[in-house]
């Protein structure tokens, strides 16, 4: 019998006969010098096709892209069905300016009391809580400090940081005069009376694949500056600079983000700031890191091959991903990409709306389907919020849900569920995911081909000796898949769209944890060449696959920590064009987990300069 097999078409599958396969992923964990030699023997002609052909046979990979028949069309970038209205929202102009839309995003949050963040004016916040960015406004209006205060604190603590050894940066481009002089023109606007919106002041870091004049995009590597140069800002960078930001550098990343622990040798690999022998997470790992040590109120990071949510969830912050689309690549290494979005990490979630709200504005006509709604903000301040939470049913699926490294992280989560039904009433509802093997594959070989377009070019042109190891393998890999490879997976992609636009139809928003594991150990052999693990990549995406792939909304909230005090992420995913739906649902559940939040170990208090 041949190895031929054939897919039932979408829409005659039969759920009832679904069974979840837990998830495994055979490949050796390596560092140091067996981990070099790997990547010779991988990049070595015979011999590195030999073991590439191995790894996506002992990994199902072979079996789905060579062996079976996918009926569906081809979807090469996500397309969405018409949504109904969310109820209870404020919906934005994308053509508008963004301060305009910051200002409208403020007046959907509750009542600003400054009793409930300083204790008798002293400062000081009760219980441990991070500075919103309604508290330094409320600074900055009151004179108890000034931007420019505020910016030679970070300057003080990020050189303090710069000096430690090993080297951990957070931010790997970094222009203290330029600093300087963005907070003195703020505080000059503040003087005169003429803020320019809520983030005027505000410290504002940006991963290093987004552009942000001056500085050059490496895209964490040590070259790609040469080869691409910046002249301006990024599209969501320069709405962050008309809303008066302060843009802090250029955060540090798992390098081109093919990775999802955040380890970066050509820089230092950044510690968690709950635990610096932990990774951050990553891609985004810079920007996680320099919000959760209370370095800057918000960062901007990049959803893609890693995640925003991974890292956020990681440091215990919050991170939002939009629906692809929303947000504008153009000026990012990814701006001709269909998994990659840019998106928000902030301390809490009304600091997400805020920024999102400067950030947001469609892609170009040309890369994204119509997009056929406004984008629009859950209004916090009706008197309906509270039954539009009532409402809402969110889907579980149960037995993927509970497939975790630790009870710690499906305990918490659950906790979470069930204090939003007591609370509340919102119901949780079983569900059922097929194929996510299929729904893996199909996110490694889309983003591993346009990671290969952004850099073959240049590798041909003798920079691909200069990449990290961890990069280099991950780029073997991809240089093995075929062309009929990307157009299976575009056809499992419509496949997978189908099945969550069909659970759409009954749920508002599917919760799982946001990883299957918390922060990993950083190897110390893994600091100076960097370290293959497929198994926690595997863990860590687990469940941040669904969202880039299909170009869905989601957030991870933080809700807890496990038995080692490593923070836990809660994630929903929303319909499509639905922000308002899972920000409405991710301001309640940080309520509600706000008890428990504790401070990282390390933290600066740059509001007080402490």
């Amino acid at each position: 019998m041949g190895k031929k097999q054939v897919m039932v078409p979408v829409n005659e599958v039969d759920l009832t006969e679904v069974k979840y396969v837990p998830e495994k992923f055979e490949a050796p964990h390596l560092t140091g010098f067996w981990f070099k030699l790997f990547v010779k023997v991988m990049e070595a002609p015979l011999i590195g096709s030999l073991i590439t052909s191995h790894l996506k046979q002992k990994n199902g990979m072979t079996e789905i892209l060579k062996n079976t028949v996918i009926p569906e069309v081809p979807m090469f970038i996500p397309q969405f069905p018409v949504q109904d209205p969310e109820p209870g929202v404020v919906c934005l102009e994308e053509d508008g300016k963004p301060e305009e839309r910051v200002d409208l995003a403020l007046k959907c949050l509750p009542h600003y009391d400054p009793s409930s963040s300083w204790n008798s004016g002293s400062g000081e916040p009760f219980p441990f809580r991070y500075w919103k960015i309604r508290d330094y406004g409320y600074a900055y209006r009151s004179k108890f400090t000034t931007p420019s205060m505020v910016a030679e604190h970070f300057i003080s603590a990020i050189e303090v940081l710069n000096d430690k050894q090993p080297s951990a940066p957070l931010l790997i481009s970094f222009d203290p005069k330029e600093v300087r002089r963005q907070a003195a023109s703020s505080a000059q606007r503040f003087e005169e009376g003429i803020p320019l919106s809520i983030l005027d002041g505000i410290l504002i870091a940006v991963k290093d694949d987004i552009d942000c004049y001056p500085h050059p995009s490496k895209g964490g590597s040590t070259w790609f500056h040469e080869v691409r140069q910046v002249n301006t800002d990024a599209v969501s960078v320069s709405r962050l600079r008309s809303s008066g930001a302060i843009l802090v550098g250029k955060t540090n990343m798992h390098e081109f983000g093919m990775g999802t622990t955040g380890n970066n040798p050509n820089y230092g690999t950044p510690g968690n700031p709950h635990n610096p022998k932990r990774y951050t997470g990553g891609s985004s790992s810079g920007s996680a890191a320099i919000v959760a040590s209370g370095l800057c109120s918000a960062a901007l990071g990049t959803d893609g091959g890693g995640s925003i949510r991974i890292p956020a969830s990681l440091c215990g912050v919050v991170g939002l991903k939009t629906t692809f689309g929303r947000t504008d690549l153009t000026g990012s290494l990814w701006e001709a990409g269909t998994v990659t979005i840019a998106g928000p990490i902030t301390a809490t979630v009304e600091d997400a709306i805020l920024v999102y709200a400067a950030i947001l504005g469609s892609s170009p006509a040309d890369r994204i389907p119509l997009n056929p709604s406004l984008p629009c903000l859950p209004d916090l301040c009706s008197n309906e919020s509270s039954n539009i939470l009532g409402s809402l049913t969110l889907g579980m699926y149960t037995k993927w849900f509970n497939d975790v490294s630790s009870t710690d992280i499906s305990d918490k989560c659950e906790d979470v569920l069930n204090q939003l039904f007591h609370l509340y009433g919102c119901k949780t509802t079983e569900i059922v995911i097929p194929e996510l093997r299929e729904l893996r594959t199909a996110h490694t070989v889309t983003f591993g081909s346009e990671s290969l377009c952004l850099l073959n070019p240049d590798c041909e042109d003798g920079k691909g000796v200069r990449l990290t190891n961890d990069t280099r393998t991950n780029l073997a890999l991809f240089r093995s898949f075929a062309a009929s490879d990307y157009v299976s997976v575009q056809r499992l992609r419509r496949r997978i769209m189908h099945y969550h636009m069909e659970i759409f139809k009954k749920v508002d928003v599917i919760v799982t944890p946001t990883t299957g594991m918390t922060a990993p150990v950083i190897p110390k052999s893994a600091l100076e060449v960097g370290e293959t693990n497929l198994q926690v990549v595997a863990s860590l995406m687990q469940f941040a696959i669904t969202a880039n792939i299909l170009g869905l909304p989601a957030i991870s909230v933080p809700i807890g920590y496990d038995k080692q005090g490593l923070p836990i992420g809660l994630q929903l995913i929303g319909r499509p064009w639905c922000e308002a739906t899972i920000l409405r649902l991710a301001s309640v559940i940080e309520e509600i987990s706000a008890e428990y939040r504790k401070k990282p170990m390390e933290f600066y208090d740059i509001l007080k300069g402490k």
